[in-house]
């Protein structure tokens, strides 16, 4: 894999985004006193004391803990990971910040936090990466299962995934080993980025920044995906995909010249982009 094509570093702005979520979740336990508990246990109690990697990790701990791990030692582990790796929080706010753009039924920076489960699935991803970085291949693997039992997103801890990224209902999700995600990319539920064979080596999809990837496509194999991209909702792809193009279709063929600079932003599924179909032959 050419390292260039690796997310590039970027950061947020997470000590701003967790006041936010404070306030938020100051408001909510007002308008709704059966989540008060619920939001005391994600945000703390005191205004302003919590940051979004406390906040991260106490979330990450009660939506996974179970008989094998108890919720304290999880987020103890999650506090530990963020404390090494201190760019994850930035990144986390990147991806809140990309939710609030591109959904329409998302009203509060909480709700992501707290409801959306390809958020979770993404920050848990960062943990299980940095373990698999560290050597902890065990327990990053035991996360990934966990996870994937949990959240219904089942993501390899080797794989990179940049910033600014968002699942969008999330369901079903498949990540491989070897994949890479740029930044600034929308994925809808039920995608497969996979491999073709049992071969090892690097085997699974690079996908660039900006790509916007429809729900249900199947993306196999080696293969790039081109920044500003998009694949239409059902098709597989089983070859390159140039950049600022629409690819639909069984296998996936190219339909059209994107005109949209930013699919993955625009959130247009659709085909109908006003773009021109390119003739057969030219």
């Amino acid at each position: 894999m050419n390292a260039d094509f690796r997310p590039r570093p970027y950061g947020g702005d997470a000590a701003s985004m967790a006041p936010r979520l404070w306030h938020e979740a100051d408001a909510l336990a007002l308008r709704e006193p059966l989540l008060a508990q619920m939001c005391r246990s994600a945000v703390g109690d005191d205004a302003g004391m919590a940051t979004l990697a406390d906040i991260l990790a106490r979330v990450l701990a009660r939506r996974l803990s179970g008989p094998d791990i108890a919720t304290s030692a999880l987020e103890e582990l999650f506090r530990h990971v963020y404390s090494v790796a201190q760019a994850l929080p930035e990144w986390a706010a990147l991806d809140i910040e990309a939710v609030l753009r591109r959904d329409p039924a998302t009203e509060s920076a909480l709700s992501v936090v707290l409801y959306q489960k390809g958020f979770q699935a993404i920050q848990l991803h960062r943990v299980t990466h940095v373990l698999w970085e560290e050597g902890r291949k065990d327990l990053a693997l035991y996360l990934q299962s966990l996870g994937s039992r949990v959240l219904g997103v089942d993501i390899h801890p080797a794989c990179h995934i940049g910033h600014g990224v968002m699942f969008d209902h999330a369901t079903g999700i498949v990540i491989g080993e070897t994949t890479v995600i740029g930044n600034g990319v929308s994925v809808m539920q039920g995608v497969t980025l996979g491999g073709t064979g049992k071969m090892k080596g690097d085997r699974h999809p690079k996908i660039g920044e900006g790509v916007l990837i429809g729900a249900g496509a199947v993306l196999l194999g080696n293969i790039t995906v081109g920044a500003h991209a998009k694949v239409g909702a059902g098709s597989v792809v089983l070859i390159d995909v140039a950049p600022q193009t629409t690819v639909a279709g069984v296998p996936a063929q190219e339909v059209s010249a994107a005109t949209l600079k930013q699919p993955a932003e625009e959130m247009d599924q659709s085909l109908s982009d006003g773009a021109t179909k390119r003739q057969p032959g030219r």
